[in-house]
């Protein structure tokens, strides 16, 4: 997002720590559930889409459509994030939706800090990719556009229920149930990298053929922070195909074994001193 729609989305989420401060985590977790359905309405309306975030128009009238929608439909906290949403101005359409994406997705990570679990809600969504990578009938499951969506709630019912935290299994569901132009990988990637932006943290992927101690886990995401200049929080797959070392992904950013002396305390991770 540029401009207008940055400031936009900084203001709602303003608005929504407002709106949430007085919730337990199931409050915040019902405010991220009640604000998906409202990214799926602002997605699918094109029509109202543009009307809510048509800069000609002053704010009050921006927002009377969605108020006329979604006035008893749901919670107060909803309806002020709602509100706050149609009022801001945004630099093109679509950036309403994915501000709306952004807010309910932060309602959720909010209930996973309640209950001092959002570290495992970031490793929970990358997981669910790796489970993705090795089990290629399952992903082609959840992205058969002719199984219903009930029937890919259930199988995704089957495998996480009772596995993962709320706020991961919701977050599934909506990268599996309404991907909205995006693949899952992208899907869960940008969850996860939104749930480290909270903690103010980068999220670096690395691939290692040897399993990583938690002393070596520690040094490596020293390493990378001081090199960065920001907290990293490390997502590690066993990749038995790497002939040696490791590498490490971090954005754009790759640092591979042939580069990976760039950052000195890697390598004495690798050689355990």
């Amino acid at each position: 997002m540029r401009g207008a729609s940055r400031a936009s989305l900084a203001l709602a989420r303003e608005r929504l720590v407002a709106a949430a401060s007085d919730l337990d985590a199931p409050g915040l977790l019902r405010l991220g559930q009640e604000l998906f359905p409202v990214v799926h309405l602002l997605h699918d309306e094109s029509r109202l889409r543009r009307v809510v975030s048509d800069p000609a128009q002053p704010a009050a009238r921006r927002a009377q459509p969605l108020a006329q929608l979604l006035t008893g439909r749901l919670s107060e906290p909803a309806v002020q994030v709602v509100d706050a949403l149609a009022r801001g101005s945004w630099s093109r359409p679509l950036d309403l939706v994915d501000a709306a994406d952004d807010l309910a997705a932060q309602a959720l990570f909010a209930a996973a800090e309640r209950e001092d679990d959002l570290d495992d809600v970031e490793d929970e969504l990358f997981r669910f990719g790796r489970i993705l990578d090795r089990e290629p009938r399952l992903r082609s499951a959840l992205t058969d556009p002719a199984l219903p969506a009930d029937h890919k709630r259930a199988l995704l019912g089957s495998l996480l229920e009772a596995r993962v935290r709320p706020a991961t299994l919701t977050l599934v569901h909506e990268v599996v149930l309404f991907p909205r132009g995006r693949t899952i990988d992208r899907g869960l990637e940008d969850y996860g990298r939104l749930a480290a932006e909270r903690r103010e943290r980068l999220v670096a992927h690395v691939s290692t053929v040897v399993p990583l101690s938690g002393d070596q886990q520690g040094r490596l995401a020293d390493a990378l922070a001081r090199q960065l200049g920001h907290r990293v929080h490390l997502n590690i797959e066993i990749d038995p195909e790497l002939v040696g070392g490791l590498t490490v992904r971090v954005g754009d950013r790759l640092f591979d074994g042939s580069i990976v002396h760039r950052i000195a305390e890697a390598h004495r991770v690798m050689r355990g001193t």
